[in-house]
């Protein structure tokens, strides 16, 4: 063969196999703490540093972050532990909560967690993606962030199925971590339409909140009051170590809130970005 030929030959099969990479197995989760599960090519992308913050950071979230506490570390030792839904008002930490409760975890006892970030437009590959993680030993979290459906989607019956079902049922080294704005994960009028159009009302709603009751823990987040909210404010500018007198602070933490029409930590955490770029 010509050599120019094979250069191109080998050109064109170094491009196939960047296109197309090595699928993950046991050995994969060996390389990392935490990982994205790309569902389309079946693969799982190591994230060495995961975006987040501190634990002590929350506030307003106490009692939340004493329950996902307890539980992960349950899980991380070995015990029975349940899949965690937390749900409410927006901006006020959910998704924080879950990474930072790893790390913690993690920082107690290394290693002792993989965290796994599913996106809902993948959740149709997660019996794909359970049946690599059933054969190694590494304990996972599975967190599906802003999880919801909407009247005509199907796919919450196959999260139902994969979370409490089916005959192989979850993987013992596997729990399920959501969020979600809504409690239910369905948009209320379809709960309400099902309630008034259906030939057996009470059935099509069971059916559709039904997905609920397969998280053990079902854990609310609610909005913050001011008093929360600059308690957000000062643990942030504390930890920037901001030169600012507390009154100022707070005086345009309020200016910044009233702006935007809501007070929780992801506003506060924008205010501060501000605060940081006015000071330098």
């Amino acid at each position: 063969m010509d050599a120019s030929w094979l250069t191109q030959l080998e050109r064109i099969a170094g491009a196939l196999e960047r296109l197309a990479p090595p699928l993950p197995n046991a050995d994969t989760l060996q390389t990392c703490n935490a990982f994205v599960w790309q569902g389309e090519t079946g693969t799982l992308t190591p994230v060495p540093h995961v975006a987040g913050v501190d634990l002590a950071l929350l506030r307003g979230v106490e009692r939340q972050i004493g329950l996902v506490l307890e539980n992960t570390r349950h899980f991380a030792a070995g015990r029975p532990a349940n899949n965690v839904m937390l749900w409410g008002a927006r901006g006020m930490g959910k998704s924080s909560l879950v990474k930072a409760a790893h790390a913690r975890i993690n920082a107690e006892t290394p290693d002792a967690l993989v965290l796994i970030e599913i996106q809902r437009d993948d959740l149709s590959t997660l019996p794909r993606l359970l049946t690599i993680l059933r054969q190694q030993p590494r304990r996972c979290i599975v967190f599906c962030d802003d999880l919801s459906f909407e009247s005509q989607d199907a796919d919450y019956k196959s999260l139902k199925s994969v979370l409490d079902g089916g005959i192989m049922g979850r993987p013992n080294n596997v729990v399920f971590y959501a969020t979600s704005n809504r409690r239910h994960l369905m948009p209320r009028d379809a709960i309400e339409n099902e309630n008034g159009s259906a030939l057996n009302p009470h059935e099509a709603v069971e059916e559709k909140v039904s997905l609920s009751d397969r998280f053990g823990l079902w854990i609310g987040v609610h909005g913050a009051n001011q008093d929360t909210y600059l308690a957000m404010v000062d643990a942030y500018a504390a930890d920037r170590k901001l030169p600012v007198d507390r009154a100022t602070l707070h005086r345009r933490a309020l200016q910044w809130s009233m702006e935007r029409g809501s007070r929780s930590g992801r506003v506060a955490a924008q205010f501060i970005d501000n605060m940081s770029a006015e000071l330098g």
